[in-house]
Order: structure tokens, then sequence, then C-alpha cells
């Protein structure tokens, strides 16, 4: 059978599951649906994403139907209970993998921490973590307490927890959604201490383990990495498309190998373009937080789990620009460097 259209999909909804519709997304059977769970309680909520599954799945070209549903609060909760306390989660995408989201990562989280704020990463790649080979803490199993974990420390002041640090190094992950969304559940709810923000570096694409992060653990913001070329952009407006459906505040894009610098002459040659997602930021009326070149001495930095954040020179001054350009944000949101 031929797969509908996403737009015709909207129609097999009940009218109020169409209205609360904030994104609908149909790719190679699977449909990533985002809908707006203001007013309901609960058991409202179940009830709405079991009507959704059902109707969507009985679409010819449907196998699998992921549902988000974000609200501010729950209806049975107070307006005036206080905010969970925690860090500030801010989280890291893009649309496809191979754009350098996990290096930018790390490098952001410890750019962060040489700029005196308080700093803690959560590698959500669930199927393929990098942060332990990126921070040099392979082999490292965190401790727990209270059924809580405690993240496992590196040497740049940034503290990291990944499903790396839990299993054996090389084994393969074949977990269902409900599996991968309860590991990441366990990773955020951790003991994170003073920690003041929390880097989530999320998977490519927009799976299971977004859909669990806007609508459990929203994000106060998300920076969004893109290489220059026009099929990277195309999927990064998709995860942009579903944190601005979950009303996460998109602080802007990187542009990652943006040039790639000769390891002889020093020379910049435009490998895979430059300018474009600067451009796009533009177009779409978003900061443009700065660009990192494709540089041989970040790619061996990171093999070797020496972050170049935390040294000198024009690859540590790239990834500090970035962090500079959101401490005025962060300051917005009550987050100032330690001292300051």
């Amino acid at each position: 059978m031929t797969a509908q259209p996403a737009d015709d999909l909207r129609q097999l909804l009940t009218a109020d599951a169409g209205a609360r519709v904030q994104s609908l997304r149909l790719a190679d059977g699977v449909v990533t649906l985002v809908l707006d769970g203001g007013g309901l309680n609960a058991d409202a909520r179940a009830a709405l994403e079991a009507d959704a599954k059902a109707a969507l799945l009985a679409a010819p070209g449907v196998s699998e139907v992921r549902v988000g549903i974000v609200a501010d609060r729950d209806a049975a909760q107070p307006v005036s209970a206080p905010a969970p306390k925690g860090p500030l989660i801010l989280a890291v995408g893009s649309g496809k993998g191979g754009v350098g989201k996990s290096t930018l990562s790390a490098n952001l989280a410890v750019a962060l921490a040489r700029a005196g704020i308080k700093v803690g990463l959560v590698d959500a790649d669930i199927y393929g973590p990098s942060q332990p080979r990126l921070f040099a803490n392979e082999g490292i199993k965190p401790i727990a307490k209270d059924g809580k974990m405690f993240p496992v420390p590196s040497r740049y002041g940034v503290h990291v927890l990944s499903m790396g640090h839990l299993i054996e190094d090389g084994r393969a992950i074949a977990w269902r959604g409900p599996m991968v969304s309860g590991a990441l559940n366990q990773l955020i709810d951790a003991h994170w201490g003073d920690k003041q923000v929390l880097v989530i570096d999320l998977p490519p694409g927009t799976g299971d383990v977004q859909l669990t992060m806007v609508q459990k653990h929203k994000p106060a913001g998300a920076v969004i990495v893109s290489t220059p070329q026009d099929l990277a952009l195309m999927d990064a407006s998709r995860a942009m498309n579903l944190f601005e459906a979950a009303h996460v505040p998109v602080l802007g894009l990187v542009e990652n190998m943006a040039g790639y610098v000769c390891p002889h002459c020093g020379n910049l040659s435009d490998s895979f373009g430059l300018g474009a997602v600067e451009d796009a930021a533009k177009r779409l009326e978003m900061p443009f937080l700065g660009r990192v070149p494709l540089d041989m001495a970040i790619r061996v930095g990171s093999d070797a789990g020496e972050p170049p954040a935390a040294g000198e020179g024009s690859q540590a001054e790239a990834f500090a620009r970035i962090a500079r350009a959101l401490l005025p944000w962060l300051a917005q949101q009550g987050v100032a460097p330690a001292g300051g």
C-alpha cells in the first residue's frame, strides 16, 4: 500500500487531537507527532495519545507512531506549585548524523566551564554514545545512591553521564523506544549537585529521545548544529521545527566543518562550502552563534580525549566564541559565572 501524505494523516485524528497538533511528520513508515497537552491532566493526555496512535496506525503505510505531548504544567497541579529544582537544560541537536554535534556539545560544555559556569553533560545518543571517548573517561562506571547515579568527572571541569559509561565498549544496544526513554530519564535525573547548566548531546533526527526530552525534561533552550551543505540544512530545519512545536526556544545555529584548514600550510579551503548556515540564520531571523572549521587538530584532540576548547589557539577560540554568544541568554535565565 502507498503511504498517505502527512497532511492527509491529520484528517484521521479526532477533532480534539487534530486541533492540538503542533507538528506531524511521516518518514519511512514512522509518524512523529507532537500534541499540545495544555489544560489536560495525566489521564486525559494518556487517552489522547492512545486515540492518536490507534487512528494513525490504521493508515496505509504507517508502521509505527511516536507521540510526544507537551504542556507547561499538569492541569491537576496547583498554579502556585514551585518549579522543580535542578540545572538549566540546554539541548544541542541536529537533523542528521555526522555534522559534529557531539564534538560541539563536548567543547561547548568545556568552553562554558572555562567561562565560570558549572556544567554537566548528558550523552543522550543512547545507541551511539561518544562522550566517554571525547572526555577520556571511558571504563569509569558511575556510582549510584538512592537509585540515582553520580556523573563521572573529567579533567576539564565538566561532569558527564553516558550509556558508554554503563555498557562494555563496542557492545551494541538493541532497545525499543520505552527502554531508550527510560535510559534517558536515568541519565538526566542524576545527582548533578551544584551544576547550573546541563548540556544534552542529542542523537540525530526527531525520534524517541527527542520526544522524551521535550515532553518530560523540557529544555530551556536549544542549539542547532549543521554543516554548510544544503542536505544538512534541510534536516536541521526539521530539528528546529520539533523544538519550536514544543515551545523550546532555538537559541541559534552553529556552522560546523566550515572550511578545511590545511595542517601543512594553514590555508583555508571551503570543502563543504562556507556561510550557508549563517545565511540560513539570517533568513530565519535567528541568531548565528558561530562557526567551527574542519581542522585536523580538532579531530586529533577529540580522538585523544582532549577537547580543543580546553587549550589555546584558534580551535579553542572558535568554541569560546559560541559559549560567549550564549552567556547573555544564560544571564537572563539567572545563570551567572561563579564569582560573577
